[in-house]
């Protein structure tokens, strides 16, 4: 930041940054990267449910989302390789988002055409289980779109020009990653009443559009040619090292003995989010809430409770540093599944549902700004895309490996009590498991207020 940039009132700064090009494309870029999880995971889970599909069936298709955990995998071949054809026209950054979108938006139109179901599907006069083979277009909807992440986030840290900015390139990016939730968890309900879910689903397709036209707009972080030019080529000894090995050597060495609680931290802090995320529909489908409701009342009150939790977010990101507002979303994020436990005892009540959708979209909102921002206040440049994917990775990882026996859990909680008794206990039992990270983060900001500058520089 210029001397000048840093004497100017921080609203200010704000300001000049709102009206850089980049911003906007960080918006769009966001929103494309946030409308495959859930077509792939929660509102997955509603049309199955609609099509007698069992819970644990449910449960066990939602670990098609562990992609999304192991793009750490992969990531190295991101960021030191360009993408086949696309790599050469656009870059690096740019040739994966453009790639990895396309198979996206070809991977939806086949889960739209062949549709969740018990039978068989004869394909080049080969009879295959449909359900087996609509699993299959899911993870490579997943796979895709993790890849998309992978390259979105590295393109958001390297173009950011000082922490402020990265504050508000990752709120900026929340908010269109939270749109494109509220769009394929809410207005996708009302589309699947009028229309049916197949061409819902063509339509969320469709919309991918915005992440190819955020991706032709962008331009090509001056980091990544700098990173480029520092590093060995990948298909050499060194290279491999490098581009293998060197984000984790690189990540321990800077953050020392701290690094493993950092990670252990990250590794749990959204984990009741994660559990509790396939049973929502299903369990609103169990409850008698039409979803015409489910959709209106997201895409409204929740839209705007949404905006808000990212805003506050990102604010307090500024105002009070990474760290405390890290502190203060593994509070609100559990908290918010009690909300839940409560619909279940007292029914299908619009305005008590209304309540608990605010709430959770507010919790979710902050908290998701909250982890976004500290993972990538901890990359280097160089490693962007494998660290931040590490990072991502690790938040994800425990919460992915459990939620699929989150229908397992909820049907033997039945065993002796009534269906939503059943919710009721396993909501509950999701904001327990958040205390965990609540004490890891409360010793982060213990270490940061003794270790680091104070956090109004951040």
């Amino acid at each position: 930041m210029t001397t000048s940039a840093a004497k100017r009132p921080a609203w200010q700064n704000v300001l000049q940054n709102l009206r850089q090009p980049k911003v906007l494309v960080m918006l769009l870029l966001g929103f494309s990267s946030g409308i495959p999880l859930y077509l792939v995971g929660n509102t997955l889970g509603f049309w199955m449910r609609e099509n007698s599909i069992e819970l644990s069936t449910i449960g066990f298709l939602s670990w098609v989302g562990l992609a999304y955990s192991l793009k750490f995998l992969w990531a190295p071949l991101i960021d030191k390789v360009d993408a086949p054809l696309l790599g050469r026209w656009l870059g690096r950054r740019r040739g994966w988002m453009l790639l990895s979108q396309l198979v996206v938006v070809a991977a939806l139109i086949g889960m739209a055409l062949v549709q969740p179901q018990q039978g068989q599907l004869v394909l080049a006069g080969i009879a295959l289980d449909q359900l087996v083979v609509f699993g299959v277009l899911a993870l490579v909807v997943a796979f895709a779109s993790s890849t998309q992440d992978i390259v979105i986030d590295a393109w958001r840290i390297e173009s950011a020009d000082s922490n402020e900015q990265q504050g508000l390139l990752t709120s900026t990016s929340t908010l269109g990653y939270r749109g494109a939730l509220l769009v394929t968890d809410s207005l996708i309900l009302i589309f699947a009443a009028q229309i049916g879910w197949s061409l819902s689903y063509e339509v969320m397709a469709l919309l991918m559009g915005v992440g190819v036209v955020a991706t032709l707009s962008a331009r090509e972080p001056a980091a990544t040619q700098q990173a480029l030019a520092a590093h060995p080529a990948l298909f050499t000894a060194q290279g491999l090292f490098d581009a293998v090995v060197g984000p984790f050597v690189e990540f321990f060495r800077h953050h020392g003995r701290w690094a493993l609680l950092m990670l252990a931290a990250i590794s749990l802090y959204r984990l009741p989010d994660f559990v509790m995320g396939p049973m929502a529909n299903p369990f609103y489908a169990d409850l008698g809430i039409a979803k015409e409701t489910v959709g209106a009342v997201r895409g409204s009150f929740g839209l705007v409770a949404t905006v808000v939790g990212v805003a506050a977010a990102g604010l307090s990101a500024v105002r009070f540093g990474f760290v405390p507002t890290l502190l203060a979303g593994a509070v609100l994020g559990p908290a918010s599944n009690l909300g839940f436990a409560y619909l279940a005892l007292h029914g299908a009540d619009a305005g008590v549902f209304t309540t608990v959708m605010v709430i959770d979209n507010f919790c979710n909102g902050f908290a998701g700004v909250a982890l976004v921002g500290y993972m990538s206040s901890l990359t280097s440049v160089g490693y962007t895309a494998t660290q931040y994917a590490l990072l991502s990775s690790f938040y994800a990882l425990p919460g992915k490996l459990l939620k699929g026996l989150s229908g397992v859990a909820v049907e033997q909680l039945e065993l002796g009590r009534s269906l939503l008794e059943a919710y009721a206990l396993f909501f509950t039992a999701t904001a327990v498991v958040g205390v965990p990270a609540l004490l890891l983060c409360l010793t982060l900001a213990r270490r940061k207020s003794v270790h680091a500058p104070p956090a109004s520089a951040a």
